[in-house]
């Protein structure tokens, strides 16, 4: 199954009233685990990649040689995105595009929308000439996910109409009170604002920070126009939590697979439960 772009999944979703999960990989280990559970469930899955996970893995040309090639030999026959997490310019999304990226996103949410606007602007022209999706931010999303640190800030209506019509991006992430990283506290979504602005753009919603929201708020979201979910802590934590329980147990392990191979295990379980929360199994 060759890669595809986020568009057709999302709009989807948007129909079918589900949300496809975007998991951010960080190794092989990660990517694996991902691609093994959107197999067993039948779910289009997205690959969400940051400019530092790209740094630590060696650059966008060593992740998707790594994940065409995780696809051919596990035989992965869904539907499979590689997405830039936060791109940070025009020059960095042409670069993952260039490399394979089947999608970016562009981040220019600390800007004043008009410069947003024409950041995003050159952005789309560039990805849609080959076939590439995008996704633009509008407001900030808070507390931190590797290079992106941020206030929370509520998206206005009229910057994402504005963003939707004068850029024709294939998805919106409007900030609505989610944040990167850990919850401190109940999470406050925009409800409200979340139902004005899909049904005033017409386009799939993209939420943030995915890990730590309740079900019922990531039900609700959904019905809101919500089509993406991103979800990145939630599968460090459990990685974390199993190695060291491993290493704890067998303190003489040097052979990594020995812990490796049971934190792999807990990302794809967790990657598992997430699908069927947000409803994305057996859609593929």
């Amino acid at each position: 199954m060759p890669l595809v772009s986020m568009k057709d999944m999302l709009n989807k979703a948007l129909e079918g009233k589900y949300a496809v999960g975007q998991y951010n990989i960080n190794n092989l280990e990660w990517t694996h685990a991902i691609l093994e559970a959107a197999e067993q469930e039948k779910s289009p899955v997205i690959l969400g990649v940051s400019e530092g996970a790209a740094r630590y893995m060696g650059g966008f040309n060593t992740v998707v040689k790594m994940v065409e090639g995780l696809i051919e030999d596990l035989k992965i026959t869904v539907p499979v995105a590689i997405h830039l997490d936060h791109g940070s310019s025009v020059e960095k999304c042409k670069e993952a595009i260039d490399a394979g990226f089947t999608s970016v996103m562009i981040d220019d949410s600390h800007s004043p929308i008009d410069t947003n606007i024409e950041t995003t602007k050159q952005v789309v022209e560039y990805a849609h000439a080959k076939g590439v999706s995008v996704e633009a931010e509008v407001g900030m999303v808070g507390g931190q996910e590797d290079d992106v640190v941020g206030d929370v800030m509520y998206a206005k209506l009229d910057d994402c109409v504005r963003i939707v019509n004068e850029t024709g991006i294939d998805t919106l992430a409007p900030a609505l009170g989610s944040v990167h990283g850990p919850y401190k506290g109940e999470p406050n979504l925009g409800f409200k604002e979340m139902e004005e602005i899909c049904n005033a753009v017409s386009l799939p919603l993209v939420l943030h920070g995915g890990t730590g929201i309740p079900t019922h708020d990531i039900k609700k979201a959904i019905s809101l126009g919500t089509s993406k979910i991103n979800v990145n802590t939630e599968n460090q934590i459990e990685f974390s939590k199993v190695v060291r329980e491993v290493l704890a147990e067998k303190p003489e392990a040097y052979d990594p697979r020995v812990f490796l191979k049971p934190g792999r295990e807990a990302i794809k379980q967790t990657v598992i439960g997430k699908m069927r929360e947000f409803g994305s199994s057996n859609q593929a």
